[in-house]
């Protein structure tokens, strides 16, 4: 009895647990294979996104780059669409053609040689009206225009028939392409001849061949005419037909090209002249999908096509979304894992304590409090770890723009900061010229206004420079005289510091004493560390002393300026060379910090010294 109770015992805790072992086993299958799906699906969805988020960007910086170049092309352009008309106005232009004189031809030769030199046109030449090219400034070149018939190009026509035209083509005699810009010259009796400027867009194609993306411009019927990959030049967008086409090469407007298609396979079309095309690059392997980017370029008949490719930024756009999806559902799949496997646990406990039912029962209903809450909280992280990564994503985010913001910040108080003393100087000098006229001396008012010219030439050298700077970086530097630099700053500082430049003690150095650098940058070092002083001495009224030294050895040259102030506080000297750090109520803080950067360039530096007797910046320049 005793031995059948036993057997009965066992049976009932063995015969139960077996298909519970089935169970178990389909369970993880089910939860391996929903995870798999869960997988599967959210690598393909988040793939999509990644790549819609790529090709998003990747369109937005194609549209910018776009509109940037096509701006530059329209820049170069307006610049020598003016020079034709002003030389059909030179009435000595006018009188050498109806002249018809040898000798009045070389002389305009002559000057259109000086003014291509100075405007850097490729070729300005003059036609007579019969076709002839009488003077060019390429004359002394073997490749001479002048003596050359230009009846036939399409430049000449229009410009007699219209008074101007504008015509792209291969030229005749150089070989190389450009725009060809003419202007008619009339006199008393008529048509006198056709001045004409030829524009080469060599610098452009360069700029654009900087970037690995592709840009080209096509014409009214689709033909390349500009590009940053030679071999396009002249091929075309689809077919052209026979019969244009014929046409076309009869007029010699592009020599003996073949006109033949783009390598250019179309792949499909967004829309808004946005298309997805794929391209046999030079020098690459096979075909390259590319972002196809077209706007047309103002005050033309011509459009802009700028390509970016996909491949890269759309694989790394698709990889980064699938490694964050799979970064999400990794924690999910554990945490789904753990809690199956803890229910599974759970059950097989239950079953293994049968004959501890209510003692079971009562663990097992803790148990599962304690799963819910390690549930919960998980969850509750899970929750709280998402709001996290978006709370940071959106202050990075906030930091890239503030960034942003402080550079753009930076740039243009500093442009404000360094044109400020020659505005100020040219407001002194039109006032004193006002006052001259008044008087009626026309000498020194005339002195005045040629100051104020010079100025203006000053501010807009100081602008291009800076705006040289936003786009390439440093220039380079040069051979300048420090005598010259001291001279050009105190200059400037004259009239705003009337009455106060006596405080200033000068040991000019010699004439031929010369450092490497930009006269222009190196004068605004100098503005800005005499501002500082006569600043920083003027309460002192007669005690008032600035003073500036120079010295040199073998290889550097050594410039001291000094005042008697009150010197520099430490609080305001530790972030001397911070940008927007100062003490004036008026001041940016930037004038140090772009001193520092400009002697920085050139390969100097500068150092301060600063205590209650006075200040004094110390600026070593490379000698030349």
């Amino acid at each position: 009895m005793h031995k059948s109770a036993m057997s009965l015992s066992v049976s009932q805790k063995l015969w139960p647990t077996l298909p519970l072992h089935h169970r178990i086993r389909r369970m993880w299958w089910a939860y391996a294979a929903i995870t798999l799906l869960a997988v599967l699906v959210s690598l393909w969805a988040s793939g999509e996104v990644g790549r819609y988020q790529a090709e998003t960007a990747l369109e937005e910086q194609a549209r910018t780059d776009a509109s940037l170049n096509a701006a530059l092309l329209r820049t170069v352009l307006e610049k020598y669409r003016a020079l034709p008309f002003v030389l059909s106005q030179d009435t000595a232009l006018a009188a050498a053609l109806a002249g018809n004189d040898a000798g009045t031809f070389e002389q305009l030769s002559r000057k259109l040689e000086m003014l291509a030199a100075g405007t850097k046109a490729a070729v300005i030449y003059v036609i007579d009206k019969n076709g002839m090219a009488v003077s060019a400034s390429n004359w002394r070149e073997p490749t001479s225009f002048v003596g050359n018939d230009y009846r036939f190009r399409e430049y000449f026509q229009g410009a007699v028939a219209k008074g101007q035209a504008e015509h792209f083509a291969l030229g005749t005699v150089s070989k190389k392409p450009g725009l060809y810009i003419s202007e008619r010259i009339s006199g008393p009796d008529g048509l006198l001849g056709v001045v004409v400027v030829k524009v080469e867009f060599d610098d452009v194609e360069a700029d654009w061949n900087a970037t690995d993306a592709p840009s080209y411009v096509i014409d009214d019927r689709g033909i390349v005419l500009i590009t940053s990959i030679p071999s396009w030049r002249f091929m075309t967008i689809g077919r052209i037909p026979g019969d244009r086409l014929a046409a076309i090469r009869e007029s010699l407007q592009f020599g003996d090209a073949p006109l033949q298609p783009l390598p250019l396979d179309s792949v499909r079309s967004l829309g808004d002249g946005l298309d997805v095309v794929e391209i046999v690059v030079p020098g690459g392997a096979g075909k390259t999908r590319f972002l196809d980017v077209g706007i047309p370029v103002p005050a033309t008949a011509w459009h802009l096509q700028h390509l970016v490719a996909l491949g890269a930024a759309v694989d790394a756009g698709i990889l980064e979304a699938r490694m964050l999806a799979l970064l999400t559902l990794l924690p999910l799949i554990a945490a789904g894992a753990l809690l199956l496997r803890r229910r599974q646990a759970a059950t097989l406990r239950i079953f293994s304590e049968q004959q501890e039912r209510e003692e079971l029962e009562r663990r097992v209903a803790e148990r599962t409090l304690d799963l819910s809450q390690a549930r919960d909280r998980l969850q509750a992280e899970i929750v709280g770890h998402r709001s996290t990564e978006q709370k940071l994503q959106a202050v990075q985010q906030d930091l890239v723009q503030a960034n942003r913001l402080a550079i753009l910040g930076q740039v243009a108080a500093g442009v404000a900061h360094e044109i400020n003393q020659p505005v100020a100087t040219i407001r002194a000098y039109a006032d004193n010229a006002r006052t001259f006229l008044d008087r009626g001396q026309t000498a020194p008012a005339g002195e005045n206004l040629e100051n104020i010219a010079a100025l203006t030439e000053r501010i807009g050298s100081i602008t291009e420079e800076l705006k040289s700077f936003a786009r390439k970086g440093r220039g380079s530097a040069e051979p300048t005289g420090l005598k010259d630099v001291i001279e050009g700053a105190v200059m400037l500082l004259r009239s705003r510091f009337a009455g106060r430049m006596d405080t200033l003690d000068i040991e000019l150095p010699p004439a031929d004493l010369q450092v490497m650098g930009s006269r222009i940058r190196l004068e605004q070092v100098l503005i800005n560390l005499l501002q500082n002083a006569l600043e920083a001495v003027a309460p002192k009224a007669d005690e008032a002393r600035v003073e500036i030294r120079t010295s040199n050895d073998q290889e550097m040259v050594t410039l001291t300026v000094a005042d008697n102030g009150p010197g520099i506080s430490p609080e305001i000297r530790k972030g001397l060379f911070t940008p927007f750090n100062t003490s004036k109520e008026s001041g940016l803080g930037l004038g140090l910090v772009i001193s520092k950067d400009i002697v920085g360039d050139y390969g100097g530096r500068m150092e301060v010294e600063s205590d209650s007797s006075g200040t004094r910046f110390i600026v070593h320049l490379r000698k030349a």
